[in-house]
């Protein structure tokens, strides 16, 4: 019994919780729709490893970009 009312209130504890943003910066820092993205420079990744040089946004200009990040990646967790 002392378990079932240990459970629940955790579960009403977390449920009234406010979220906290935990990866990434502020909402405020969100681009609107149709801007230009700021230039970054990162070091690429394929299925095959990373590559030897990085990639740059503006070496991207005019084609589509896809930004996928997997936290985990090349980890072991």
């Amino acid at each position: 019994m002392r378990r079932l009312v240990v459970v629940s209130l955790l579960g009403i504890a977390a449920a009234f919780a406010s979220p906290q943003q935990t990866f990434g910066q502020g909402a405020g820092d969100f681009l609107p729709v149709g801007e230009m993205a700021p230039d970054i420079q990162v070091t690429g990744a394929t299925r095959h490893g990373v590559l030897s040089e990085s990639v740059s946004l503006s070496d991207l200009r005019g084609e589509t970009v896809v930004l996928a990040f997997f936290f985990k990646a090349r980890t072991g967790g």
